[in-house]
């Protein structure tokens, strides 16, 4: 089984990213770098004392984009008090357009133990973001509420257990600029309960007009999400669509085939599948000329022989 590393992001909204020293010395450009903050273990400091730091030397009314890391020193803490700050501190960012909360690896914490909390507030005081990343599971808070946000453009859920009501919220709020969107649903096991109604709303095509790029990645139905994607409406106006890291089978290839075409894709991305040699060279041939990336199967599906058939995981949960 292999197991997708989550890595810590080199580049976020277009801009290379930049961990400034603790003393903040030989600083870039405020507007050159995505400010990536964290709390270094080896020098102890708090989150706020980081952040206050942050406020008086850099000119935070020409930040394009900023990513949260670590946030915590010894002791792991719930992430509130930094939603909070950013919320209190939102007029000092004008210019921010992406943002990313938990840019966070398993060395420094596993992604099921990331305690998030209700993530709304942060888009209510940045109204003009147009680029939001969350990465953390279901189990400790994380959640939205319907919103209405005109400026987002980019919306990804980063998860090892997505709660069905952050998808419903999702599905519900008002986004007429949406262009991609992502959503990792985990595993059972670390409150991924999110099912196909939940859904609904996005596979109908009429929530987000202008979505061109839709991630259904890392679930334990994805052969029922491969169903409902083969006969949705949403995929007509989509460049890219990314059914990767899940349990896909020659089950949802299946149904894939036998439903409406996907050559008009650009890209078609089933990475970390269990899919048999001959169904996955089906898939390219039907799908032609969009790209499918697909890499190696996951276990001995590769195997078409093998009569035992091993469980099957989705790539990214604990």
């Amino acid at each position: 089984m292999t197991r997708i590393r989550i890595q810590h992001f080199d580049a976020f909204h277009g801009l290379p990213v930049h961990t400034p020293a603790p003393s903040f010395a030989a600083l870039p450009a405020a507007d050159a770098v995505a400010w990536r903050l964290e709390c270094d273990y080896d020098e102890q400091t708090d989150f706020a004392v980081l952040w206050e730091q942050f406020l008086d030397t850099v000119d935070t009314a020409r930040v394009r984009a900023l990513v949260i890391g670590p946030w915590w020193r010894e002791e792991y803490t719930p992430f509130e008090q930094v939603r909070d700050l950013l919320v209190a501190d939102a007029d000092r960012f004008p210019a921010l357009r992406g943002l990313f909360l938990a840019d966070v690896v398993g060395e420094e914490c596993e992604v099921s133990w990331l305690r998030m909390c209700d993530i709304t507030p942060v888009l209510e005081a940045l109204p003009q973001l147009e680029e939001f990343t969350v990465r953390g599971c279901g189990q400790e808070g994380l959640a939205l509420r319907p919103i209405r946000h005109t400026a987002l453009k980019t919306l990804r859920f980063e998860s090892g257990g997505l709660p069905g009501g952050l998808v419903r919220a999702v599905a519900a709020s008002e986004l007429p600029a949406l262009e991609r969107l992502d959503l990792w649903f985990g595993s059972s096991w670390y409150g991924g309960d999110a099912t196909l109604a939940d859904l609904g709303p996005v596979l109908s095509g009429g929530t987000f007009p202008r979505l061109r790029h839709l991630g259904l990645q890392n679930s334990e139905i994805q052969d029922e999400i491969a169903a409902a994607v083969a006969s949705a409406p949403v995929v007509a106006q989509l460049e890219t669509l990314a059914l990767s890291m899940g349990t896909l089978s020659d089950t949802g290839a299946e149904a894939l085939l036998n439903g409406q075409p996907l050559n008009h894709l650009s890209t078609l991305d089933l990475r970390h599948h269990y899919l048999t040699g001959p169904v996955l060279e089906r898939i390219r041939a039907a799908c032609a000329p969009a790209v499918v990336e697909a890499g190696e199967a996951e276990e001995d599906y590769a195997d078409e022989d093998d009569d035992e058939e091993p469980e099957r995981y989705v790539a990214v949960s604990e």
